[in-house]
């Protein structure tokens, strides 16, 4: 399979929910994404993320990283990976280290001095490729959050 990649549009919107959709599924939680299209385009419209796209010789999107700037106090300019998807059907062929090595490249672009992102303690797989790319997996720091309902966000 032959892979190009390049940042997101608009277009691609649709294709990156699907994405985020079989991300859940395989993390156990396919319940847990309440986005909906049009919260994916108010957010790529207001620029509250990027992504880059992997896509094959037809044209299909086969993988994708979705990721945003944000501020380490330690550290400064931070670009965190919120998902980094490669469809099941086409894992094992190098789209993921190709998607990574973009991400790695956009946060040098926008004179990031990190990069930060997420993973579970059972995926393995994931685990090796990122400690592969010479990552660090933090296993002393714990994450909070607090989930507002569904309703609640538009409040805000």
């Amino acid at each position: 399979m032959r892979i190009t990649t390049r940042k997101a549009t608009s277009d691609d919107l649709a294709d990156l929910l699907q994405l985020v959709c079989e991300l859940a599924h395989y993390e156990k939680a396919p319940d847990e994404v309440w986005a909906t299209l049009e919260d994916y385009e108010a957010g790529f419209t207001n620029n509250d993320f990027e992504s880059i796209v992997a896509t094959d010789e037809n044209g299909t999107i086969q993988g994708a990283v979705i990721y945003y700037l944000t501020w380490s106090t330690w550290k400064g300019r931070m670009l965190y990976l919120e998902d980094f998807i490669v469809k099941q059907s086409a894992r094992q062929q190098g789209i993921g280290a190709i998607l990574f090595e973009d991400f790695l490249k956009r946060a040098k672009e926008l004179g990031c001095r990190l990069v930060k992102w997420q993973v579970l303690d059972w995926n393995e797989p994931a685990i090796r490729f990122y400690e592969k790319a010479g990552a660090t997996i933090e296993k002393e720091w714990w994450n909070g959050k607090i989930i507002f309902e569904k309703e609640s966000n538009q409040e805000l």
